[in-house]
């Protein structure tokens, strides 16, 4: 993991801002765009947030199915094992 030697303080109830040059480097520039929050270890790690399948991890071209996301090929074999 690389340091980038940029120090935040967290305000009155725990937020951060992120700087804008990370925010352009990673293209998190509108106010729908989200950040996953991930730990590993002492670590807390931030992470564009792009949907993907909740089966394979698939990115982009998804489906709406009972409130979670899910790409063609995994529907296609959904529907097959369903008939």
């Amino acid at each position: 993991m690389k340091s980038i030697g940029i120090v935040r303080k967290l305000d009155e109830v725990g937020r951060i801002v992120l700087p804008k040059e990370l925010r352009r480097l990673f293209q998190i520039e509108h106010q729908n765009d989200s950040v996953e929050i991930f730990t590993e270890d002492d670590r807390i790690i931030l992470r564009k947030y792009q949907p993907s399948c909740i089966f394979c991890r698939h990115e982009g071209d998804l489906i709406a199915f009972g409130g979670q996301k899910v790409c063609p090929d995994c529907a296609r074999q959904i529907a097959a094992t369903v008939r």
